[in-house]
């Protein structure tokens, strides 16, 4: 290993321990998922079983096993905790950053630092590295599974082909069957884009089937032994029904994912709208002229558009819309402006103060919202006086150094350094100023420990109008079935229940005929908390 290589990845690997791993417990589980699939996890490995997941002591069939396993890993090195569920994001957002860096350090040598460092600091990446979820799973599976399956059509390395089915098995562990489909619509994208027609046919290598199902299908063919009902659950309604209806109550647009990408590619987006339009320009007019011999560095632009567009495209298409489904999208914004600036640098071309100016101000503003987070997080607004200017002024400052910057001799050598000075301050700032905020307004974690400050032992409990994310959080945080009143779940023995606190009325209703003890009020998120008697005792 080069002194220079040996750089690299020092660099890349406290990037990747900032940005990925550091705050992992600022905050607790947030949202209904992340506690729910990290109870998944931690039921599974106390019934020591790797096969069929379970919630509340009840098979739950709505997700393959990958981030279970993962995190049943973690468990039991670091013990059951917030943190531990959200290392295998963290975990697989870095193989993603270092299978970038490779893939460009072998194929597209002179920007691989700049891939990687792209790919770690786009929002999207870091937000759901920070997730105990299966999306960057997905995503990092999919990701280097095409970087994989290009390395492949580049040099006919059989190893690279079968790291592509090898990359396709995983992300039908970790999220189904969409992972090949869209990497086989993406191959098939291109291969029609460049008139390649027997590219689809010449990447169904019979080992690399073999690998995939020898993979990714026993745990398939397990559950379902075991459990008769998965393929109606999992592949029925999981997939197909969340795909074509809105049975999981998740409408949006069907432009949704435009700004989504948006923001899931910033501080960047404003060079990979560059990238692409120049990409698909380029294409055009190639195909358009009498060339005969194929342009290798073009078609890889445009492998990487036709990975960009679509997941855009079918997730659109779907009737269910949640943020993390355009994560698989990301990583190719990245490596196409990754390839966009290698062009650039070799031609030392100069920036044009429009782009420099457009860039500044994307990549800066995000500094205001992180610096003001808390009091966003608690008001849903921007907060007035000193915090707010100081915020503005700040992001002023980045802005004025970053468009400077590129307009200067340096030019787009400096590109990487200077964006990522306002994502390193955004995400300190996050870190620093906003944690107690998003604990206290989105997280279950300190009304868990209010819970237990007022028991003298662990008591059972139940929830009564609170939303899905107090449920699953509670649930996570106790390690308890959480009961809940509406579905007729009323706890016989003394528990404690927790509702809105608009809903004392309808909790001395629900209660009738037993002793109920008011014991606290949690401001945060609006919710009270009582002492239930058993059944049968008195007031």
């Amino acid at each position: 290993m080069t002194a220079r290589t040996r750089t690299d990845l020092l660099l890349l690997a406290g990037f990747c321990a900032f940005l990925f791993f550091y705050g992992l417990g600022a905050f607790g589980l947030i949202g209904a998922d992340e506690p729910r699939y990290a109870q998944v996890a931690r039921e599974m490995l106390e019934r020591h079983d790797w096969i069929t997941p379970v919630l509340g002591g009840q098979v739950w069939l709505e997700k393959p096993p990958l981030y279970y396993w993962q995190a049943m890993l973690a468990y039991s090195i670091f013990g059951v905790s917030d943190v531990a569920a959200r290392i295998p994001s963290a975990l697989d957002a870095t193989l993603l950053v270092i299978a970038v860096y490779l893939f460009f350090r072998k194929f597209r040598r002179g920007v691989e630092v700049d891939a990687a460092l792209i790919t770690a600091s786009c929002a999207g990446v870091i937000g759901y590295a920070h997730a105990a979820s299966m999306d960057m799973g997905l995503a990092a599976s999919l990701a280097i599974g095409m970087l994989a399956w290009w390395g492949w059509r580049e040099n006919g390395s059989r190893t690279l082909l079968a790291i592509f089915y090898l990359c396709m098995a995983f992300g039908m562990l970790a999220k189904g069957p969409v992972a090949p489909f869209l990497a086989a619509v993406v191959i098939a994208s291109f291969a029609v884009s460049t008139r390649e027609w027997r590219l689809v046919l010449k990447t169904l290598w019979l080992p690399g089937i073999v690998l995939f199902c020898a993979v990714s299908l026993p745990w398939y063919a397990l559950v379902q032994g075991r459990n008769p009902q998965f393929f109606r659950e999992f592949i029925l309604e999981h997939n197909l029904a969340r795909f074509s209806t809105n049975l999981y109550h998740h409408p949006e647009p069907f432009w949704y994912y435009i700004p989504v990408t948006g923001i899931a590619l910033l501080p960047w987006i404003v060079f990979v709208i560059l990238a692409f339009v120049e990409s698909v320009r380029a294409w055009w007019r190639e195909r358009k002229s009498v060339q005969t011999e194929p342009d290798l560095e073009l078609e890889f632009r445009i492998f990487a558009c036709c990975w960009l567009v679509v997941p855009v495209v079918f997730f659109s298409i779907s009737q269910s819309k949640l943020p993390g489904y355009i994560l698989p999208a990301i990583p190719a914004g990245a490596v196409l402006l990754a390839d966009y600036l290698l062009r650039r640098l070799e031609r030392d071309e100069p920036v044009s103060k429009l782009l420099a100016i457009v860039h500044a101000l994307v990549a800066s503003a995000p500094v205001v919202p992180a610096m003001v987070i808390g009091f966003i997080v608690m008001k849903h607004g921007l907060p007035g006086g000193r915090p707010i200017v100081f915020a503005i002024a700040m992001a002023f400052i980045l802005c004025v150094a970053i468009g400077l910057t590129l307009v200067s001799r340096f030019r787009l050598r400096m590109l990487r350094f200077v964006t990522l000075i306002p994502v390193v301050l955004a995400v300190a700032a996050v870190l620093k100023l906003g944690t107690a905020a998003i604990d206290q307004k989105l997280s279950t974690r300190p009304l868990a420990m209010e819970l237990a400050s007022v028991e003298t032992h662990k008591l059972p409990v139940a929830v009564f109008g609170a939303s899905r994310e107090i449920e699953y959080g509670l649930a996570f945080y106790r390690n308890q079935v959480v009961a809940r009143y509406e579905s007729g779940n009323v706890p016989s023995e003394e528990h404690l229940l927790v509702a809105p606190t608009t809903w004392m009325d309808n909790v001395a209703h629900q209660a009738a005929g037993r002793r109920v003890s008011f014991l606290g009020h949690y401001a945060a998120q609006g919710v009270d908390y009582y002492w239930v008697a058993a059944a049968g005792t008195t007031r």
